[in-house]
């Protein structure tokens, strides 16, 4: 399924900026955790989650990690920097 972060404006609209970063489903304009968004607030890649100077929803983030596959290749150490641990995964 594919994801995308919709803004949420603050009080003074669009002219205020971005108050927060919610998670929507595909195109939808509504976010994860229920709120009605504005469909031509600006969106960004799911990837750019937390990665922002605004806050992110914290429910749209946990529905989101619920519907995100696992990759555990990203995880495994020396991934940051791209170099292959030596002996991974750990022998048993």
């Amino acid at each position: 399924m594919m994801h995308r972060m919709r803004a949420e404006y603050g009080a003074g609209g669009s002219s205020a900026g971005v108050r927060l970063w919610h998670m929507a489903r595909a195109a939808e304009s509504t976010a994860m955790c229920g709120r009605e968004l504005d469909p031509q607030a600006p969106t960004r890649e799911a990837v750019d989650w937390g990665r922002t100077p605004e806050l992110c929803c914290h429910t749209c983030g946990a529905y989101y990690l619920r519907e995100s596959p696992y990759l555990a290749d990203e995880h495994r150490p020396g991934a940051v920097s791209g170099e292959p641990e030596p002996r991974w995964p750990a022998p048993r």
